[in-house]
């Protein structure tokens, strides 16, 4: 039989375990239609007020999920990135070392950028809104571009170690002709709307892969 003590401290238990899991899928929500705003809008226009009506709760709920502004940005840098990381660089790995892993890192940012055309890129958008402006959120931005270039630049390598790209090739180089080639890519199907430009992406690439890769004699 249970004793009533055991029930006085077990139902407070379970009581505080439900709440704390509605408040998570309750920032969740909220961050869910940040990151959406976000990407239309850029990070600068966010605010609590903003998010409130979205969600159609109180700014002080809000707020109570993130404290401050520029709390709601960086958290919503972190899960972009996050969902990135999911989207892009985990399934890549299961690829083959070397080029197979990079064709698919490399396709697999291609598809993210062709879902991005309709509301946008917050690396990119945050460069452009935060380039000049030091601060926390900027650092946060610069860090998760940095470690997905970390992760390229070390699958190049790995690529040139296996044998599959030339001796000499300059994995920096590489990664930077790539990052450059998604950077045109954005421009001309988001901003100019150019027919074909995805098309045009691809064959860049493959010109790229052609200069690098190793003389299979």
């Amino acid at each position: 039989m249970t004793s009533t003590s055991t029930v006085a401290t077990t139902r407070p238990a379970r009581s505080g375990a439900r709440a704390a899991h509605k408040g998570q899928q309750t920032r969740a929500s909220i961050l869910d239609a940040a990151l959406s705003l976000a990407s239309q809008k850029g990070l600068e226009g966010l605010s609590i007020g903003t998010l409130a009506d979205i969600t159609g709760m109180s700014k002080s709920g809000v707020f109570a999920h993130f404290g401050s502004r520029e709390e709601l940005q960086l958290s919503v840098v972190r899960e972009y990135h996050a969902r990135f990381e999911e989207e892009v660089f985990y399934p890549s790995l299961h690829e083959a070392r070397g080029l197979p892993r990079l064709e698919a890192m490399f396709r697999r940012w291609l598809a993210r950028v062709s879902v991005e055309i309709d509301s946008g890129c917050i690396y990119i958008s945050g460069a452009v809104e935060f380039d000049d402006r030091p601060g926390p959120v900027r650092d946060a931005l610069v860090d998760m571009v940095r470690t997905w270039h970390t992760g390229l630049d070390r699958t190049i390598t790995i690529a040139r170690e296996e044998g599959h790209l030339r001796a000499d090739t300059d994995a920096r180089q590489m990664l930077f002709e790539l990052h450059g080639l998604v950077l045109a890519l954005h421009h001309d199907a988001r901003f100019l709307r150019s027919p074909g430009a995805f098309e045009r992406a691809e064959q860049t690439f493959l010109n790229v892969l052609a200069r690098y890769r190793a003389d299979p004699n």
